[in-house]
Protein backbone atom coordinates (compact mmCIF):
# COMPACT_ATOMS: atom_id res chain seq x y z
CA UNK A 1 0.00 0.00 0.00
CA UNK A 2 1.41 3.46 -0.85
CA UNK A 3 1.98 5.93 1.96
CA UNK A 4 -1.40 7.59 1.30
CA UNK A 5 -3.97 5.31 -0.32
CA UNK A 6 -7.63 5.62 -1.29
CA UNK A 7 -10.35 2.98 -1.46
CA UNK A 8 -14.10 3.08 -1.88
CA UNK A 9 -14.53 1.16 1.40
CA UNK A 10 -12.09 0.42 4.23
CA UNK A 11 -12.99 -2.45 6.56
CA UNK A 12 -11.30 -2.81 9.94
CA UNK A 13 -11.29 -6.49 10.91
CA UNK A 14 -10.54 -9.51 8.72
CA UNK A 15 -12.91 -11.93 10.41
CA UNK A 16 -15.63 -13.71 8.42
CA UNK A 17 -18.07 -10.78 8.63
CA UNK A 18 -15.54 -8.23 7.41
CA UNK A 19 -14.20 -10.47 4.63
CA UNK A 20 -17.68 -11.50 3.49
CA UNK A 21 -18.60 -7.82 3.17
CA UNK A 22 -15.37 -7.15 1.28
CA UNK A 23 -16.14 -9.88 -1.25
CA UNK A 24 -19.74 -8.71 -1.73
CA UNK A 25 -18.66 -5.09 -2.26
CA UNK A 26 -15.84 -6.05 -4.64
CA UNK A 27 -18.39 -7.95 -6.75
CA UNK A 28 -20.14 -4.59 -7.27
CA UNK A 29 -16.92 -3.15 -8.73
CA UNK A 30 -15.91 -1.24 -5.60
CA UNK A 31 -12.34 -1.14 -4.33
CA UNK A 32 -11.99 -2.42 -0.78
CA UNK A 33 -9.15 -2.36 1.72
CA UNK A 34 -9.26 -4.68 4.74
CA UNK A 35 -7.07 -3.87 7.74
CA UNK A 36 -6.24 -6.30 10.54
CA UNK A 37 -3.52 -6.29 13.18
CA UNK A 38 -3.12 -10.07 12.95
CA UNK A 39 -0.19 -11.28 10.79
CA UNK A 40 -0.85 -12.67 7.34
CA UNK A 41 -0.02 -16.24 8.32
CA UNK A 42 -2.53 -16.22 11.20
CA UNK A 43 -5.31 -15.10 8.84
CA UNK A 44 -4.35 -17.46 6.02
CA UNK A 45 -4.13 -20.50 8.32
CA UNK A 46 -6.18 -19.77 11.43
CA UNK A 47 -5.62 -22.06 14.37
CA UNK A 48 -8.26 -24.23 15.97
CA UNK A 49 -10.12 -22.15 18.56
CA UNK A 50 -12.59 -24.92 19.41
CA UNK A 51 -15.61 -22.98 18.16
CA UNK A 52 -18.29 -24.54 15.99
CA UNK A 53 -20.54 -22.15 14.07
CA UNK A 54 -24.24 -22.99 13.72
CA UNK A 55 -25.13 -21.81 10.23
CA UNK A 56 -28.74 -21.28 9.19
CA UNK A 57 -29.72 -22.06 5.60
CA UNK A 58 -29.87 -18.31 4.92
CA UNK A 59 -26.29 -17.84 6.11
CA UNK A 60 -25.09 -20.75 3.98
CA UNK A 61 -26.73 -19.21 0.91
CA UNK A 62 -25.09 -15.87 1.65
CA UNK A 63 -21.66 -17.49 1.98
CA UNK A 64 -22.28 -19.33 -1.30
CA UNK A 65 -23.28 -16.13 -3.09
CA UNK A 66 -20.04 -14.53 -1.89
CA UNK A 67 -18.03 -17.51 -3.20
CA UNK A 68 -16.98 -18.55 0.31
CA UNK A 69 -19.04 -21.70 0.82
CA UNK A 70 -17.57 -23.26 -2.33
CA UNK A 71 -14.15 -23.15 -0.66
CA UNK A 72 -15.37 -25.20 2.32
CA UNK A 73 -15.02 -28.97 2.25
CA UNK A 74 -18.58 -30.08 2.98
CA UNK A 75 -17.21 -33.09 4.86
CA UNK A 76 -16.28 -30.64 7.62
CA UNK A 77 -19.94 -29.60 8.00
CA UNK A 78 -22.27 -31.50 10.34
CA UNK A 79 -26.07 -31.33 9.95
CA UNK A 80 -28.48 -30.23 12.68
CA UNK A 81 -31.92 -31.87 12.50
CA UNK A 82 -33.41 -30.82 15.81
CA UNK A 83 -32.74 -28.45 18.72
CA UNK A 84 -33.81 -29.12 22.30
CA UNK A 85 -33.77 -27.00 25.42
CA UNK A 86 -33.59 -28.43 28.94
CA UNK A 87 -34.32 -26.63 32.18
CA UNK A 88 -32.96 -27.57 35.60
CA UNK A 89 -30.24 -29.76 37.05
CA UNK A 90 -32.26 -32.89 37.83
CA UNK A 91 -31.99 -36.29 36.20
CA UNK A 92 -35.18 -35.62 34.23
CA UNK A 93 -35.04 -31.91 33.38
CA UNK A 94 -38.02 -30.32 31.64
CA UNK A 95 -37.48 -30.14 27.90
CA UNK A 96 -38.75 -28.21 24.91
CA UNK A 97 -38.08 -28.96 21.25
CA UNK A 98 -37.28 -25.67 19.54
CA UNK A 99 -37.17 -26.85 15.95
CA UNK A 100 -37.20 -29.89 13.76
CA UNK A 101 -39.58 -32.32 15.44
CA UNK A 102 -42.50 -31.71 13.10
CA UNK A 103 -40.44 -31.61 9.91
CA UNK A 104 -39.37 -34.21 7.42
CA UNK A 105 -36.69 -36.54 8.83
CA UNK A 106 -34.47 -35.59 5.88
CA UNK A 107 -34.78 -31.84 6.47
CA UNK A 108 -32.10 -30.08 8.48
CA UNK A 109 -32.42 -26.80 10.36
CA UNK A 110 -28.80 -25.85 9.85
CA UNK A 111 -25.19 -27.00 9.88
CA UNK A 112 -22.24 -26.82 12.21
CA UNK A 113 -18.93 -25.74 10.67
CA UNK A 114 -15.65 -25.12 12.54
CA UNK A 115 -14.93 -21.42 12.89
CA UNK A 116 -11.38 -21.86 11.58
CA UNK A 117 -12.75 -23.44 8.35
CA UNK A 118 -15.04 -20.49 7.67
CA UNK A 119 -12.28 -17.99 8.46
CA UNK A 120 -9.84 -19.69 6.08
CA UNK A 121 -12.41 -19.90 3.26
CA UNK A 122 -13.34 -16.22 3.66
CA UNK A 123 -9.67 -15.20 3.57
CA UNK A 124 -9.07 -17.24 0.41
CA UNK A 125 -12.09 -15.66 -1.30
CA UNK A 126 -10.87 -12.16 -0.46
CA UNK A 127 -7.31 -12.95 -1.54
CA UNK A 128 -8.56 -14.11 -4.96
CA UNK A 129 -10.22 -10.76 -5.79
CA UNK A 130 -7.87 -8.12 -7.18
CA UNK A 131 -10.19 -5.32 -6.06
CA UNK A 132 -9.52 -6.23 -2.42
CA UNK A 133 -6.33 -5.07 -0.71
CA UNK A 134 -5.41 -6.93 2.49
CA UNK A 135 -3.34 -4.94 4.98
CA UNK A 136 -2.18 -7.32 7.69
CA UNK A 137 -0.07 -6.91 10.81
CA UNK A 138 -1.31 -3.34 11.22
CA UNK A 139 -3.72 -1.84 13.70
CA UNK A 140 -5.52 1.50 13.39
CA UNK A 141 -4.11 4.23 15.66
CA UNK A 142 -6.48 7.05 14.75
CA UNK A 143 -9.64 7.83 12.81
CA UNK A 144 -9.72 11.18 11.00
CA UNK A 145 -12.27 13.06 8.93
CA UNK A 146 -12.06 14.97 5.64
CA UNK A 147 -14.89 16.56 3.64
CA UNK A 148 -15.48 13.48 1.45
CA UNK A 149 -13.75 10.64 3.28
CA UNK A 150 -12.82 9.02 6.59
CA UNK A 151 -9.11 8.43 7.04
CA UNK A 152 -7.53 5.56 8.93
CA UNK A 153 -4.10 6.28 10.33
CA UNK A 154 -2.24 2.99 10.66
CA UNK A 155 0.22 2.17 13.41
CA UNK A 156 3.18 2.55 11.03
CA UNK A 157 2.08 6.09 10.07
CA UNK A 158 0.52 5.31 6.72
CA UNK A 159 -2.91 6.74 5.96
CA UNK A 160 -5.83 5.09 4.21
CA UNK A 161 -8.76 7.19 3.01
CA UNK A 162 -12.14 5.74 2.09
CA UNK A 163 -15.61 6.99 1.23
CA UNK A 164 -16.90 4.61 3.90
CA UNK A 165 -15.24 2.91 6.87
CA UNK A 166 -16.77 -0.27 8.31
CA UNK A 167 -15.89 -1.48 11.79
CA UNK A 168 -15.86 -5.28 11.91
CA UNK A 169 -13.34 -5.61 14.74
CA UNK A 170 -15.43 -7.42 17.34
CA UNK A 171 -17.53 -6.64 20.37
CA UNK A 172 -14.65 -4.74 22.03
CA UNK A 173 -14.24 -2.68 18.82
CA UNK A 174 -11.52 -0.03 19.06
CA UNK A 175 -12.81 1.56 15.84
CA UNK A 176 -16.24 2.03 17.41
CA UNK A 177 -14.63 3.86 20.33
CA UNK A 178 -12.58 6.07 18.01
CA UNK A 179 -15.79 7.03 16.19
CA UNK A 180 -17.42 8.00 19.49
CA UNK A 181 -20.23 5.47 19.19
CA UNK A 182 -21.53 4.43 22.64
CA UNK A 183 -22.15 0.77 23.45
CA UNK A 184 -23.50 -1.26 26.33
CA UNK A 185 -20.79 -3.75 27.29
CA UNK A 186 -21.31 -6.30 30.03
CA UNK A 187 -18.83 -8.63 31.64
CA UNK A 188 -21.10 -11.52 32.65
CA UNK A 189 -18.60 -12.79 35.22
CA UNK A 190 -18.56 -16.17 33.48
CA UNK A 191 -16.12 -18.11 31.34
CA UNK A 192 -16.95 -20.32 28.38
CA UNK A 193 -15.12 -23.65 28.04
CA UNK A 194 -15.25 -25.40 24.68
CA UNK A 195 -13.90 -28.80 23.63
CA UNK A 196 -14.77 -31.86 21.54
CA UNK A 197 -15.93 -35.08 23.15
CA UNK A 198 -16.30 -38.60 21.74
CA UNK A 199 -19.24 -40.54 23.19
CA UNK A 200 -20.71 -44.03 23.38
CA UNK A 201 -24.15 -43.40 21.88
CA UNK A 202 -25.09 -41.55 18.67
CA UNK A 203 -26.26 -37.95 19.00
CA UNK A 204 -28.86 -38.35 16.21
CA UNK A 205 -27.86 -34.90 14.92
CA UNK A 206 -29.63 -33.15 17.81
CA UNK A 207 -28.39 -30.11 19.69
CA UNK A 208 -29.05 -29.85 23.42
CA UNK A 209 -28.97 -26.76 25.60
CA UNK A 210 -29.19 -27.10 29.38
CA UNK A 211 -29.91 -24.10 31.57
CA UNK A 212 -28.91 -25.47 34.94
CA UNK A 213 -29.04 -23.57 38.19
CA UNK A 214 -25.26 -23.42 38.47
CA UNK A 215 -24.09 -23.60 34.86
CA UNK A 216 -25.32 -23.40 31.26
CA UNK A 217 -24.39 -26.25 28.94
CA UNK A 218 -24.71 -26.94 25.23
CA UNK A 219 -23.96 -30.02 23.16
CA UNK A 220 -23.44 -29.60 19.41
CA UNK A 221 -23.46 -32.71 17.16
CA UNK A 222 -20.41 -33.15 14.94
CA UNK A 223 -19.68 -35.85 12.38
CA UNK A 224 -19.50 -39.37 13.74
CA UNK A 225 -20.03 -40.06 17.44
CA UNK A 226 -18.41 -36.78 18.42
CA UNK A 227 -19.87 -33.56 19.78
CA UNK A 228 -18.68 -30.14 20.82
CA UNK A 229 -19.51 -29.24 24.41
CA UNK A 230 -19.92 -25.58 25.34
CA UNK A 231 -20.00 -24.84 29.08
CA UNK A 232 -20.71 -21.45 30.67
CA UNK A 233 -19.19 -21.60 34.15
CA UNK A 234 -17.98 -19.46 37.01
CA UNK A 235 -14.27 -18.61 36.65
CA UNK A 236 -13.44 -20.81 39.65
CA UNK A 237 -15.21 -23.85 38.23
CA UNK A 238 -13.69 -23.25 34.80
CA UNK A 239 -10.20 -23.12 36.26
CA UNK A 240 -10.85 -26.29 38.25
CA UNK A 241 -11.94 -28.15 35.12
CA UNK A 242 -8.98 -26.89 33.11
CA UNK A 243 -6.62 -28.23 35.77
CA UNK A 244 -7.94 -31.81 35.51
CA UNK A 245 -6.26 -34.54 33.50
CA UNK A 246 -8.09 -35.91 30.45
CA UNK A 247 -9.79 -38.81 32.23
CA UNK A 248 -10.95 -36.75 35.22
CA UNK A 249 -12.16 -33.98 32.92
CA UNK A 250 -14.09 -36.48 30.78
CA UNK A 251 -15.75 -38.11 33.80
CA UNK A 252 -16.76 -34.74 35.26
CA UNK A 253 -18.23 -33.44 32.00
CA UNK A 254 -20.07 -36.71 31.38
CA UNK A 255 -21.72 -36.16 34.77
CA UNK A 256 -22.62 -32.56 33.89
CA UNK A 257 -24.47 -33.90 30.83
CA UNK A 258 -26.23 -36.66 32.80
CA UNK A 259 -24.53 -39.31 30.61
CA UNK A 260 -27.09 -38.48 27.91
CA UNK A 261 -24.79 -40.03 25.30
CA UNK A 262 -23.12 -42.48 27.62
CA UNK A 263 -19.57 -41.91 28.83
CA UNK A 264 -17.75 -39.12 27.00
CA UNK A 265 -14.02 -38.80 26.38
CA UNK A 266 -12.28 -35.53 25.66
CA UNK A 267 -10.72 -35.19 22.20
CA UNK A 268 -8.14 -32.46 21.74
CA UNK A 269 -7.59 -29.28 23.69
CA UNK A 270 -9.87 -27.27 25.95
CA UNK A 271 -10.37 -23.64 24.93
CA UNK A 272 -11.63 -20.95 27.32
CA UNK A 273 -12.96 -17.43 26.78
CA UNK A 274 -14.20 -14.66 29.07
CA UNK A 275 -17.88 -14.03 28.36
CA UNK A 276 -18.72 -10.48 27.36
CA UNK A 277 -21.89 -9.30 25.63
CA UNK A 278 -22.32 -5.98 23.87
CA UNK A 279 -24.85 -3.80 22.11
CA UNK A 280 -23.96 -0.61 20.23
CA UNK A 281 -26.44 2.16 20.99
CA UNK A 282 -25.75 3.66 17.58
CA UNK A 283 -24.68 1.70 14.50
CA UNK A 284 -23.45 4.53 12.28
CA UNK A 285 -21.47 7.76 12.44
CA UNK A 286 -20.15 10.09 9.75
CA UNK A 287 -19.05 7.80 6.89
CA UNK A 288 -18.79 4.85 9.27
CA UNK A 289 -20.91 1.77 10.01
CA UNK A 290 -20.70 -1.12 12.48
CA UNK A 291 -21.28 -4.74 11.51
CA UNK A 292 -20.95 -8.14 13.18
CA UNK A 293 -20.04 -8.25 16.86
CA UNK A 294 -19.06 -4.57 16.74
CA UNK A 295 -22.78 -3.89 16.34
CA UNK A 296 -24.13 -6.59 18.65
CA UNK A 297 -22.29 -9.29 20.56
CA UNK A 298 -24.87 -11.83 21.68
CA UNK A 299 -24.68 -14.32 24.53
CA UNK A 300 -23.81 -17.81 23.17
CA UNK A 301 -27.15 -19.03 24.54
CA UNK A 302 -28.79 -17.56 21.42
CA UNK A 303 -26.55 -19.64 19.09
CA UNK A 304 -27.07 -16.98 16.43
CA UNK A 305 -24.21 -14.52 16.82
CA UNK A 306 -22.58 -15.47 13.51
CA UNK A 307 -25.88 -15.51 11.62
CA UNK A 308 -26.81 -12.06 12.94
CA UNK A 309 -23.37 -10.84 11.89
CA UNK A 310 -23.90 -12.08 8.34
CA UNK A 311 -27.34 -10.45 8.33
CA UNK A 312 -25.66 -7.11 9.09
CA UNK A 313 -23.33 -7.69 6.14
CA UNK A 314 -26.29 -8.32 3.86
CA UNK A 315 -28.24 -5.27 5.02
CA UNK A 316 -25.29 -2.90 4.65
CA UNK A 317 -24.22 -4.28 1.26
CA UNK A 318 -27.83 -3.98 0.03
CA UNK A 319 -27.95 -0.26 0.87
CA UNK A 320 -24.51 0.33 -0.63
CA UNK A 321 -25.49 -1.55 -3.79
CA UNK A 322 -28.62 0.54 -4.34
CA UNK A 323 -26.67 3.79 -3.88
CA UNK A 324 -23.83 2.62 -6.13
CA UNK A 325 -26.20 1.60 -8.95
CA UNK A 326 -27.85 5.03 -8.82
CA UNK A 327 -24.53 6.86 -8.82
CA UNK A 328 -25.01 8.19 -5.29
CA UNK A 329 -22.53 8.60 -2.45
CA UNK A 330 -22.15 5.20 -0.74
CA UNK A 331 -21.12 6.87 2.53
CA UNK A 332 -23.96 9.37 2.69
CA UNK A 333 -26.18 9.81 5.77
CA UNK A 334 -29.17 8.48 3.80
CA UNK A 335 -27.42 5.17 3.03
CA UNK A 336 -26.17 4.68 6.58
CA UNK A 337 -29.47 5.67 8.20
CA UNK A 338 -31.35 3.13 6.06
CA UNK A 339 -28.92 0.42 7.16
CA UNK A 340 -29.18 1.39 10.82
CA UNK A 341 -32.99 1.36 10.78
CA UNK A 342 -33.16 -2.04 9.09
CA UNK A 343 -30.57 -3.77 11.25
CA UNK A 344 -31.67 -2.25 14.55
CA UNK A 345 -35.27 -3.24 13.84
CA UNK A 346 -34.10 -6.82 13.39
CA UNK A 347 -31.61 -7.13 16.25
CA UNK A 348 -33.13 -5.13 19.09
CA UNK A 349 -35.87 -7.69 19.91
CA UNK A 350 -33.26 -10.47 19.82
CA UNK A 351 -30.95 -8.52 22.13
CA UNK A 352 -33.70 -7.83 24.63
CA UNK A 353 -34.93 -11.43 24.53
CA UNK A 354 -31.41 -12.85 24.94
CA UNK A 355 -30.71 -10.58 27.91
CA UNK A 356 -33.99 -11.57 29.56
CA UNK A 357 -33.29 -15.26 29.01
CA UNK A 358 -29.75 -15.04 30.33
CA UNK A 359 -30.92 -13.06 33.36
CA UNK A 360 -33.74 -15.50 34.12
CA UNK A 361 -31.72 -18.65 33.57
CA UNK A 362 -28.71 -17.32 35.43
CA UNK A 363 -30.73 -16.77 38.60
CA UNK A 364 -30.80 -19.77 40.95
CA UNK A 365 -33.15 -18.22 43.54
CA UNK A 366 -36.44 -20.09 44.08
CA UNK A 367 -38.69 -17.42 42.46
CA UNK A 368 -36.59 -17.48 39.29
CA UNK A 369 -36.72 -21.28 39.19
CA UNK A 370 -40.52 -21.13 39.27
CA UNK A 371 -40.60 -18.49 36.53
CA UNK A 372 -38.29 -20.39 34.22
CA UNK A 373 -40.24 -23.63 34.66
CA UNK A 374 -43.45 -21.79 33.85
CA UNK A 375 -41.91 -20.06 30.84
CA UNK A 376 -40.53 -23.30 29.43
CA UNK A 377 -43.79 -25.12 30.00
CA UNK A 378 -45.78 -22.38 28.29
CA UNK A 379 -43.44 -22.20 25.31
CA UNK A 380 -43.57 -25.98 24.85
CA UNK A 381 -47.38 -25.99 24.77
CA UNK A 382 -48.34 -22.80 22.94
CA UNK A 383 -47.95 -23.27 19.20
CA UNK A 384 -47.28 -19.62 18.24
CA UNK A 385 -44.40 -19.35 20.71
CA UNK A 386 -42.75 -22.51 19.41
CA UNK A 387 -43.42 -21.44 15.85
CA UNK A 388 -41.79 -18.10 16.50
CA UNK A 389 -38.58 -19.79 17.66
CA UNK A 390 -38.59 -22.16 14.72
CA UNK A 391 -39.36 -19.29 12.34
CA UNK A 392 -36.26 -17.45 13.53
CA UNK A 393 -34.11 -20.53 12.98
CA UNK A 394 -35.42 -21.15 9.47
CA UNK A 395 -36.53 -17.79 8.11
CA UNK A 396 -34.74 -15.78 5.46
CA UNK A 397 -33.04 -13.02 7.50
CA UNK A 398 -33.03 -10.81 4.40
Amino acid sequence: MPEDAMADVAIVGAGPAGLCLAVELAAMGLTVSVVDRAPYTALAEPGDDGREIALTHTSRRQLAWAGIWQRIDERSAAPIREARLYNGDGDTPQAMTLAGAERSPSQTIGQLVPNRVIRRAAFEAALADSRITLITGQGVSALETSPSARILRLEDGRRLAARLVVAADGRMSATRRMAGLPAHLEDTGRKVLVCRMAHERPHSELTWSWFGYERALALLPLNGQTSSVVMTLTPAEAERLESLDVDSFSATVSGFYHHCLGDMQRVGEVHSYPLWVGYAQRLVAERLALIGDAAIGLHPATAHGFNVGLASVHRLSREISMAHRRGRDIGSPAVLSAYERAHRRAIRPLWLASQAIVSLYGDARPPARVLRQAALGLASQVGPLRWGLEHYLLRDAR
